[in-house]
């Protein structure tokens, strides 16, 4: 049977993020993706137009449905919108055998709040301790620790704010600076940076979401955390490349850029 991964994690009605996004990833990456519903956004490239969170047993109802019947072999968060949320989701993640992928989620692409700033020291207290991989960008690194990095240097003191929450490894992403897309993996004593050559593609709508969920997929199959991360990353930097336009705004990464390459275009 193929590994199983659930995600739990908002709508993205423009396809390019958040549920939508996971689930294509999931599918490229050859592991089968199963779904919460955390939230709904009328969302296309231009921005999120709205935002509706289900009520908390909407939420745990669907969670249980799907881990006590079907199991899951990795669980990766994504938005989780209040504090009321994220409490229930990280008491979920906390009870069940598998690693947790935590992408903080603050912010959409275009600068939309997508988690209540109430949430955040619920997402300190109580979902980063449950995390096997936490892997904010450097946006949710200055909200959830207060640490600013504007350089590969400072990347360190970031993991390492980031890692006195609790989760047994962080990966801080330094997509935001400027040069090599480089990140840096650790759990406190061991070091993985990870550098990829940075694309000139605006088109770049789901990275995170996308990052988060190739890393769930490769832990489900067994991999360790450094095989896990080092191989999402080469998955999403071929998504990167490939992100093509949709609507007036920023368009998606190519989740299925692996499964196309040579393929006709239509």
């Amino acid at each position: 049977m193929k590994p199983l991964v659930l995600t739990v994690a908002g709508s993205d009605s423009g396809g390019g993020a958040g549920i939508q996004a996971d689930l294509k990833t999931m599918l490229a990456l050859g592991v089968h993706g199963m779904s919460v519903v955390t939230a709904v956004t009328a969302q296309n490239s231009l921005g999120v137009q709205g935002a509706w969170e289900l009520p908390v047993e909407a939420v745990r109802a669907q969670y249980r449905s799907v881990v006590d019947d079907i199991g899951v072999q990795a669980v990766k968060t994504g938005m989780l919108a209040s504090a009321e949320l994220v409490e229930a989701v990280a008491e979920l993640i906390g009870a069940t055998d598998a690693p947790a992928v935590i992408d903080p989620v603050g912010v959409s692409k275009h600068g939309d709040s997508l988690l209540a700033s109430s949430a955040l020291d619920s997402v300190r207290r109580r979902l980063l301790p449950v995390a096997t991989v936490a892997t904010p960008n450097l946006d949710e690194v200055a909200h959830l620790t207060g640490v600013r990095v504007e350089s590969e240097a400072q990347l360190r003191e970031a993991a390492d704010a980031v890692l006195a929450y609790g989760p047994k490894w962080a990966l801080i992403k330094g997509g935001h600076l400027t040069g090599d897309a480089v990140d840096l993996l650790t759990d406190g004593l061991e070091e993985h940076w990870l550098r990829a050559p940075r694309h000139d593609n605006r088109h770049t709508h789901g990275t995170g979401c996308t990052l988060a969920s190739a890393i769930a997929a490769q832990l489900a199959k067994g991999q360790s955390v450094p095989e896990a991360v080092t191989a999402a990353k080469e998955y999403v930097t071929g998504a990167i490349a490939a992100g093509f336009a949709l609507g007036g705004g920023i368009g998606p990464v190519d989740h299925g850029w692996a499964l196309t390459r040579g393929a006709p275009r239509a």
